[in-house]
Formats: C-alpha cells, structure tokens, sequence
C-alpha cells in the first residue's frame, strides 16, 4: 500500500490508531480530584469572564501553569458545553500528535516500519497512555517538543541517514555504519540512498521544517515550561557541535524560526508579567530554581519521589522500549557516534533523553509524570536498536519473552491476593495524591479491589499471551516478527490502562459531594473548603457554588493569596471559628479526617456530619434541614 511507504500517511495512520484507543469512553469517569479538577475549573472560568491572559481559579490568580491547555478546554466549553469529554479531549489529541511527529521522524530517518513501531513504542508506555486520557497539559507538552525534535532535525537535510550526511557533509576521517536494515518488511531493501545533489528537503524545505521545529518548541513553552523550549535546542546544539557542524548556526535555526520560538514562547510570559506583578519571580525563580533545592516561598503540599524512586518510575512507564532505548545509547556510545555526521540526529535524541534523567534525578523535586518528555526520544531510539537487529537473532524474543513472563506472573500473583500489597506499591510510587495523604498519615480514596483485580488479571493474561508469542518468533528465527510481538502486546495493555484511571477518578472524584450541596443549595448558606483547593479542585465546577478557602494558601494559589482581591477569599482558622459559631449556617468541605479537621476545635453541638464519600466529609454548624 502506497500509503505504508509515505512517512507522512503512516504518522497521520497512528495518529488515529492513537484516537482509537484513547477516546472510547473518554467521559465516562468524573473528574480526579486532585488532578484533573482544578484544571477544568480554570478552563470553565476562562469561558466564563472572557479573561484569556490571567488564569484564575476560584477567582484568585493561577501563575503555575501557562495557558495552551486552558485556553483549548476554554475554546471547546463555549462551543459545545462544560463536560468531561471535552475536557479530557486536548489531552489525547496531544497524544495523537506526540505519536505522529515520533512516527514521522522515525520513518523519515530508518523507514517506514521502524517509524510504525517507534510511533507505537510512544503510545504503549503505560505513563504515557495514562496522561493522555486525563486533563493536564503533559501530553500536549511532550507533542509540542516532539513535533520541535522532527523539524529541527528534518531541516538539517534528513530524508534517510546518508542524505542526512551528504547535507552537512561527512567528514573524511569520521567512520561510517551500515544504514539500518528494513523492519516489517516495509523498510525496502534497507540501503540508505545515495547522498547525489541537494532536494527539497536540503533546500526550501529544510528551512521550512527547521521554522516549523522552532515554533513548535515555542508551543511547548506555552502548553508547560520554558524549559521545553531551550532543552531541546541545547540537545541538538551539542550534537552538532560535538560533530563540528554546529556552524553556522543560521543554517539549522533560521532566523524566521528564531522569531517565530520567541514571539510564540515567550509573548504571553511577556503580557503576564506586565499585567500581574511577581509573575515573573514566581515561575523563574520560585517555581524552578527554589524549587529544585526545595526552599521555595510558596510551596504546594506535593511530595518529592527520591532519586531512585523517580527512576524506577520513569523508566517502567516506557517499559520494555528503555531497555532497548539504553542499549542503542550503549552502541553509540562505543562506536563515538557523536563524531559521526549521520548519527547527529540519535545523538541529540540520545543527549535528551539521558540529560532528561540526570537532571531530575539529581534535582530535589520530582514528580512521576517529570519524565515523560524524554519518552519519544526513547521510542525511536528503541525503534533503531530493533531496526539494526539481524532478522535470524532470536535473543531480542527470548529476552522480551523473559520480561512478559516475569510481568504475568507478578500481575497473575498480585489478582490472587487481597489487593493491599500490590495498590499500596504501585499507587504510593505513581499517584501524587496517595503521597501526599501519606505524609499526613490518611488514606488516599482508592478504587475497590474487586473494581481493579479483573483489569489486573486481564493484564497478566496479556503479558502470558505476548510471551507464548515472542516464543514462537524465537522458534522461527523470525527477528521482525518479535517486535511486532512486543508492540502489539504492549498497545492491548492501554485500554486496561484508561480503564484503571476511570475507576481511580471516580473513587475520588468531588462530584457526588458537590452534588449534595446543590440539592440542599440555600442563598444564605456559605460554602467553606477547608485545606488546598486543588484536592478538590472541581468543586465550583460541579456545584456552581464559589467556596471561600480556609488554611490554603500552602497550594498552587500561595502567590494568588497575596493579591488584595483574593483577601475575602482566604479565610484564616479564627475567622472560620467566628462565623461558625455565629448565626450565619456553613458548609465545610474537607479531605481531611475527622479528627484533624478544624471542626474537631468546635463545640460538639455546632457541629454536624452531612455527608461521607469519596475521601471527603461535608460538615455544617447547623443540623440539617428536613
């Protein structure tokens, strides 16, 4: 098929692979609070006062995330209406993206079957597929410096790896490797093509693709951090400079593309500095820099994973592709790729994705999700290392079919217990909130058991499945075959994936509380949230009651506390006392147990429990109505 062969029709083919397999029921769960809820609100509020520059929730002022992933939610609210759908929809179409620049790249560099299998190595990291049902900005974050990747690279001439040398001009006394060899069948007959006169591609559209590249990484800026600007740029920087090509620098950063990166990364941080005075120190400064020694002044209650902690975790979200991803870093290491002009693009790859690591293994603050940015640098340097296998090799089955055992029977064993083990270990790893409730010595709100242990068991089998696989690939000596075993086991995991998240948001989810206030909604009734307003931050959303914020200012609003408008906002624990025992009736909402809520320190007779669920208590200093 002709469209197999075009690297642009296989990126937009897993593209809607990657639809297909986010999407369904992608509405069906209510939002996870904490998590997902305080981004919807912030959307829902952006649609509402027409404010596209100054983000707030709750009405107070918001600086810790940019606005991509708002202003797209904002966008589908006001068309289409506030629901959980088109919340969680910018998210996956990032996946989408992600995947196909991934796809695209791959296949322009090794060829179309190596490109297929590095775009389904994305969308199989279990991390990865989680993040792009749920709404946060991560997916579209790791889209924008992918699509960077791809352009950036693209515009140093890169059609195939010897076109890419014939561009830059391999040097006389660097060593050359053997092209990759076709994967899948779909590769041709693997040898690169010859370097002959200048394309398109060395051309017009090499400053096309490298303009493109730079205004994508200007979109990763504004869709998370300044930091998805520049850490791509200084990969390649350092592999050209490593392979002595880094001059002139206009010939791969053209000076449109620079504007572009600019005026597209940095001119909202510009307006919003100008608009909201302390903007600036408190991303720069507060968010980044103290925040990486942790000696920030306005610190949220998320708790750090350690060093190996974050390591394990990284590199299980992207498990079986970072074994292989390791291995072909090992290979370019030994053969000093970083000398050789056609390996300038898995050299920047490389370079990410091992500085990506270092860095937040080493930084005082991590959190799980911190290294998905490196996952499509590791799926096509996976794709690679499978694509330079020899087609007779049985070893890469029988250690992927060693891996899958390993994984069913660890999950077949966890689906025969009573399920405490195993969610306490995956859960206090991956789940920020079950952290921190940790440190406060409560229970996280987790799905059942019973709900989890049939997705847990489905997996095992998967596993068992892939496995019996990888094992007849290895009795046929059929080398391609076992990736194709390995990708598309890993791809049947991700419903069980969506279906996991479904049942931890709905466990923990602020809606069924917030619908016991809009039934017993009265006009002189207040609305209190007693702790850090993102643990549940959906509640406005849900109840369109706006509460007033007790004890919260250590949260993602610390610096919106200081702003004179947000003074009524924040309530201080003598204040709520004061109204509490007055004559004026309060509703207080808490995810904090019974007796280290504030509503321990009142008169037992002032205080009445109106409702329980989803790891949230719902209090009032009069009894309830009949």
């Amino acid at each position: 098929m002709s469209i197999l062969r075009s690297p642009v029709g296989i990126a937009g083919l897993m593209a809607v692979l990657t639809l297909a397999l986010l999407l369904p029921w992608l509405g069906a769960a209510p939002f996870d609070d904490p998590g997902e809820g305080q981004h919807a609100e912030i959307a829902r509020e952006v649609a509402v006062s027409g404010d596209w520059l100054t983000l707030r929730l709750a009405g107070v002022r918001y600086f810790d995330k940019p606005p991509l992933l708002y202003w797209l939610i904002a966008a589908g609210f006001k068309g289409f209406g506030v629901s959980e759908l088109v919340a969680r929809l910018p998210a996956v179409l990032g996946a989408a993206a992600a995947v196909a620049g991934t796809t695209l790249l791959g296949a322009r560099l090794l060829g179309p079957g190596p490109g297929i299998l590095a775009g389904a190595a994305l969308l199989s990291c279990a991390l990865f597929a989680a993040f792009g049902r749920y709404v946060r900005p991560e997916t579209l974050f790791v889209a924008a410096i992918q699509w960077g990747f791809t352009g950036l690279l693209l515009g140093l001439g890169g059609s195939g790896a010897a076109r890419l040398g014939g561009w830059l001009g391999s040097p006389s006394a660097a060593p050359h490797t053997a092209a990759p060899g076709p994967l899948l069948g779909l590769g041709g007959s693997g040898a690169a093509p010859p370097p002959g006169p200048p394309t398109e591609t060395s051309g017009r559209g090499a400053r096309f693709w490298a303009v493109v590249g730079c205004a994508a990484l200007g979109v990763a800026a504004l869709a998370k951090d300044v930091i998805g600007l520049a850490g791509p740029l200084v990969a390649i920087a350092l592999a050209l400079a490593l392979a002595g090509r880094l001059r002139p620098i206009g010939r791969w950063l053209p000076a449109p593309g620079l504007a572009a990166l600019l005026v597209v990364g940095l001119g909202w941080y510009a307006l919003a500095s100008m608009r909201n005075p302390g903007f600036l120190w408190y991303t720069v400064v507060d968010n980044h820099l103290l925040n990486a020694v942790q000696l920030r002044r306005f610190p949220d209650e998320d708790v750090s994973l350690s060093s190996l902690e974050f390591l394990l975790v990284a590199g299980l979200g992207a498990l079986p592709w970072t074994v292989t991803a390791v291995l072909e870093v090992g290979q370019l290491a030994r053969r000093r790729a970083w000398r050789i002009a056609e390996d300038i693009p898995w050299v920047a790859l490389a370079v990410w994705a091992v500085a990506l690591a270092l860095v937040f293994t080493l930084s005082a603050f991590k959190l799980p999700h911190y290294g998905l940015p490196a996952y499509p640098a590791i799926a096509l340097l996976a794709a690679r290392w499978w694509s330079r296998r020899d087609g007779r090799d049985r070893r890469p089955a029988l250690w992927h079919l060693a891996m899958f055992a390993l994984l069913a029977a660890v999950l077949g064993a966890g689906a025969l217990t009573d399920g405490r083990a195993f969610m306490e270990t995956i859960f206090s790893a991956t789940d920020v909130y079950s952290r921190k409730e940790a440190v406060a010595t409560q229970v996280a709100p987790l799905p059942a058991w019973p709900a989890l242990r049939p997705l847990v068991g489905r997996t095992a089998l998967v596993f068992a499945l892939g496995a019996a696989a990888l094992a007849v690939t290895a009795a046929w000596r059929a080398g391609r075959l076992a990736a194709v075993a390995v990708a598309a086991t890993m791809l049947a995991v991700v419903p069980s994936v969506g279906q996991a998240l479904a049942l931890v948001s709905t466990a923990r989810a602020v809606s069924g509380m917030a619908a016991e206030i809009r039934l017993g909604w009265q006009p002189d009734l207040v609305l209190v949230h007693e702790g850090p307003l993102e643990n549940s931050g959906a509640l406005e959303l849900y109840s369109g009651v706006r509460p007033v914020l007790v004890e919260g200012r250590r949260s993602v609003l610390g610096i919106g506390s200081t702003f004179p408008e947000a003074t009524e906002t924040f309530w201080a624990a003598d204040r709520l006392r004061r109204e509490w025992l007055s004559s004026r009736p309060i509703l207080l909402v808490t995810t904090r147990e019974p007796d280290r809520s504030l509503v321990a320190r009142m008169p037992r007779g002032r205080v009445h429990l109106l409702a329980s669920r989803q790891g949230r208590w719902l209090w009032s200093n009069v009894p309830p109505r009949a």
